[in-house]
């Protein structure tokens, strides 16, 4: 009976020269792309869509702009992220290893027989964590000081 073996983690060679700047820049860059996903593809859906609709009663073509808009820059700016991240990485001097599935996707009985040496947490799902927790932190600073709440 053959024994399954876990895939490799990634794994790192040596940094390139002059890598923490770009480091810096890229991960400033991730950040950016990371808050104009949540931030600024939605307002710019909303002004093409109010740039549509003009005058009058509502109509189904702003909507379906506002709708087609904000999926397409959501699809531009994921893939711009995506190779931020790869550049990132590259700089970092980590290759990529073998696809694992995310903790959540996993098994329970996986838990047993998992290998200790988990993958490291990438600096994109980092970057896009923060943002997250920063998006709801202002979203309820808003909420509770600014927007006057009825409670």
């Amino acid at each position: 009976m053959a024994t399954q073996t876990a895939p490799e983690p990634e794994t790192r060679a040596a940094p390139q020269e002059g890598s923490r700047i770009k480091r810096i820049v890229l991960a400033t860059l991730m950040a950016i792309v990371a808050v104009n996903i949540w931030t600024g593809s939605p307002l710019f859906a909303v002004w093409v869509g109010s740039k549509v609709q003009g005058d009058g009663p509502p109509k189904m073509g702003a909507l379906v702009a506002v709708i087609a808009v904000l999926g397409a820059l959501s699809f531009l700016l994921y893939q711009l992220m995506q190779r931020i991240g790869r550049a990132y990485d590259k700089a970092a001097g980590i290759r990529p290893g073998a696809r694992t599935h995310a903790p959540w996707m996993r098994s329970m009985r996986d838990d047993e027989k998992r290998d200790p040496s988990v993958r490291p947490v990438s600096a994109i799902e980092l970057i896009v964590v923060i943002s997250v927790i920063f998006a709801v932190i202002a979203f309820e600073i808003w909420f509770f000081f600014f927007a006057g709440a009825p409670f």
